[in-house]
């Protein structure tokens, strides 16, 4: 398959269009009238039509996305039309929906193991269509871009005039003692330079949440920091290494979350790290006992 990116559009200073078309894209409309530079079989523009794909699929509209996608890949122009529907996923697809899957799938097959303006390339067109107008359509990585890049220019004009910005970051200056504290840790030139090793990265930097560890990968937790020949971890640090996060504050930090209730997460009861502290030692013991 073509590099669709060599293929964009560009523009002369007058407005008129500077690319070629394909050699699958040549020959006849469906009135039997050569076809003009970009124009697809049934007379449009592969730009309109490209257009429309995305707008379609951004509105759910099912049957107008499999139309357009449909026409571009029988009118030679199945590389654009590929390159937009990847496009989409990122553009206009919320995060995380497996159709970018399904489509780079529909792709190989169409473009690797059919032709994809035959019979069977046209199909995984619309199946690719189809799948991403009935994801879940945002706009959230567009718009999140758009509003960092603002508020970055906020930033360096506020600095450059010696003053706050009136709008900043959602971390602020993260600095180390602050809201985000727990960045810190080994990984890092301050955290380092603190001593902030294994400890520090079991009891603050490893948290999940708000749902917290399930129950197997809470008890894998404390059992490996239990046998950690290196470091004796205490009961609170155990609690708080399998504690959710606090789902209106997650990066709290507070004393009571070296405390609190795994639920759901596998935290045992107040004695239970005394229990395996002695089933560990006990030569006839086992952890699965332990665990159980």
């Amino acid at each position: 398959m073509a590099d669709g990116d060599d293929r964009q559009a560009t523009f002369g200073s007058d407005g008129s269009l500077e690319t070629e078309t394909t050699p699958d894209a040549t020959g006849e409309n469906d009135f039997g009238e050569e076809k003009e530079p970009n124009e697809t079989d049934g007379g449009y523009s592969r730009y309109v039509v490209s257009s429309l794909l995305q707008k379609a699929v951004r509105r759910s509209d099912e049957e107008v996305a499999a139309w357009a996608a449909w026409e571009l890949a029988r009118s030679g122009y199945a590389w654009n039309l590929w390159d937009r529907l990847n496009l989409y996923v990122v553009e206009d697809l919320r995060a995380g929906d497996e159709v970018a899957l399904t489509i780079e799938r529909y792709e190989e097959l169409a473009t690797e193991r059919w032709e994809p303006d035959a019979w069977k390339g046209r199909l995984c067109a619309i199946h690719a269509a189809l799948a991403a107008a009935r994801a879940r359509s945002t706009r959230e990585a567009s718009n999140a871009d758009a509003y960092f890049g603002a508020v970055a220019d906020l930033r360096a004009e506020a600095r450059e005039r010696g003053e706050e910005p009136a709008h900043d970051f959602p971390v602020g200056d993260l600095d180390p003692d602050g809201k985000f504290d727990a960045v810190f840790d080994g990984h890092t030139g301050e955290g380092s330079k603190r001593g902030r090793g294994t400890r520090f990265f079991k009891t603050h930097g490893a948290r999940v949440g708000p749902e917290g560890e399930d129950e197997q990968s809470a008890r894998w937790q404390r059992l490996a920091m239990l046998l950690d020949g290196e470091i004796d971890y205490d009961e609170g640090e155990l609690d708080r290494a399998v504690a959710p996060v606090d789902p209106d504050d997650p990066w709290s930090e507070s004393e009571s979350d070296a405390s609190a209730e795994a639920s759901g997460s596998g935290s045992t009861d107040d004695t239970a790290a005394a229990d395996a502290d002695d089933d560990i030692d006990d030569e006839t013991g086992s952890l699965t006992d332990f665990a159980e």
